[in-house]
């Protein structure tokens, strides 16, 4: 088979979670692009209409549109059930929902930590279990989720999304060992500084946004696009043998 050939995802279905801007659509677009039909669901994704929903079918691909709390787990719950319902077959999940709250350690309030907490790491063991379970029924199916530097890293004024994302990345790995065998390849993205709404703060930052730049090998923060490559290679039979690997997409950052 041609290796080009292993990228294409026509006929396949792709569940992306978080997928209304940023990183997430830029996710879903790319997998449409590659010939995957795309479930999106967000938090505020509109029933019918979405910006993302118009450009996933713009290329072809069909597009059901989903909105879920993540914060709320019985909701979280339903809008799992609801998709193994109404449709046939996930092939592919991507674990890309997440938010951040920041305040300094020592007055980081409970709320904060409770919220991001549940939707960065509970919410998606809940998806991923479900999910997965209907992926080992058909031997088949790729897992990725958004993991993050701080993964890596412990931040500054972030302590609940650093927790989070460490456990996605001990999380990628748990699942990967049960189910590597089995069919299913599980993996992560950790994605750098990229421009999104979750980095705006240090953005408007100037010697923050300064510091991190001259650490960056690459010279400049990362775009949502440039994700769509990752995507689809981890989505793809291109990556059958990679099982529990955070792929780094970071400008060169943690090489550095």
């Amino acid at each position: 088979m041609s290796v080009l050939n292993a990228f294409d995802l026509s006929g396949k279905t792709a569940l992306v979670t978080g997928c209304k801007r940023g990183i997430g659509k830029a996710m879903a677009l790319a997998l449409a692009e590659a010939g995957a039909d795309i479930v999106g669901v967000s938090a505020s994704l509109e029933s019918s209409g979405s910006q993302v929903g118009k450009e996933v079918e713009a290329l072809g691909r069909r597009f059901t549109a989903y909105q879920c709390d993540f914060s709320n787990r019985d909701a979280t719950k339903a809008f799992t059930q609801s998709v193994l319902e109404k449709h046939d077959r996930i092939d592919i999940l991507v674990n890309n929902a997440g938010t951040i709250k920041r305040a300094p350690a020592a007055e980081h309030p409970d709320e904060f930590w409770d919220e991001v907490i549940e939707v960065n790491l509970n919410a998606q063991f809940l998806i991923t279990r479900a999910i997965g379970a209907h992926m080992l029924k058909n031997q088949s199916g790729k897992i990725i989720f958004t993991a993050s530097l701080l993964t890596f890293q412990g931040g500054i004024t972030v302590p609940g999304y650093a927790a989070s994302k460490g456990g996605i990345g001990q999380l990628t790995m748990a699942f990967a060992n049960e189910w590597a065998a089995r069919g299913i390849n599980v993996n992560a993205i950790a994605p750098g500084y990229i421009r999104t709404d979750n980095t705006q703060a240090l953005q408007d930052d100037a010697e923050r946004s300064e510091s991190i730049l001259q650490r960056i090998p690459a010279g400049r923060w990362g775009e949502p696009d440039d994700f769509a490559g990752p995507v689809v290679f981890l989505a793809s039979s291109a990556s059958n043998y990679m099982h529990g690997t955070v792929l780094t997409v970071d400008g060169g950052w943690m090489g550095r």
